[in-house]
């Protein structure tokens, strides 16, 4: 079992703009995302603070976030890195297989990654995932290099905090039914 460490909170700012994004879109009727809580155990409490000091993860987390987007079924993974890659080990071997289901299921999956040296934002379609992770398993790399996002596929950034991932969605799906 994994413990909580400092590791623990990467890609915390990340997230952060995506939840006000998802509050967003839901005060304005264009869906409903939640953050998935990752189940922990804690082990030592402060009870002064009433703070969790220890705790180890109970079990695999699927994807960070899951919802509907005017009627369509929604799950994705942020992701974020300083370099100009991003590591295929921080993409776990469960979480594509969670996507890849979901997507089965008729619904859409991606990742959303956060540049942090371009202050760029990409969203990553399943299918590209899929066979970007299925390379680097078969002993390609096994990082996804910055030039292997498509520009299409950059998501805007309004208001210098909301990560508009919807637009780039469906642009997505508008594209694969012509």
């Amino acid at each position: 079992m994994g413990y909580w460490n400092t590791r623990g909170l990467r890609g915390n700012e990340l997230e952060e703009q995506i939840n006000l994004t998802n509050e967003l879109y839901r005060e304005k009727n264009l869906g409903i995302i939640q953050k998935v809580p990752t189940p922990i155990k804690p082990i030592r409490i402060d009870q002064e603070k009433r703070t969790i000091t220890l705790a180890y993860f109970e079990q695999k987390s699927t994807v960070d976030y899951i919802g509907v987007v005017q009627g369509v079924a929604i799950c994705f993974d942020a992701k974020e890195t300083t370099k100009n890659f991003l590591p295929m080990s921080n993409i776990h071997d469960h979480q594509v297989r969670f996507m890849s289901d979901f997507k089965k299921q008729g619904g859409e999956a991606f990742l959303v990654v956060n540049f942090k040296k371009y202050e760029e934002y990409y969203f990553l379609p399943i299918d590209d995932l899929e066979r970007l992770y299925k390379e680097a398993e078969e002993g390609g790399r096994k990082s996804i290099p910055y030039d292997k996002f498509e520009k299409k596929y950059l998501i805007p950034l309004e208001g210098g905090l909301y990560v508009h991932y919807l637009k780039i969605l469906q642009s997505y799906i508008e594209a694969r039914y012509q």
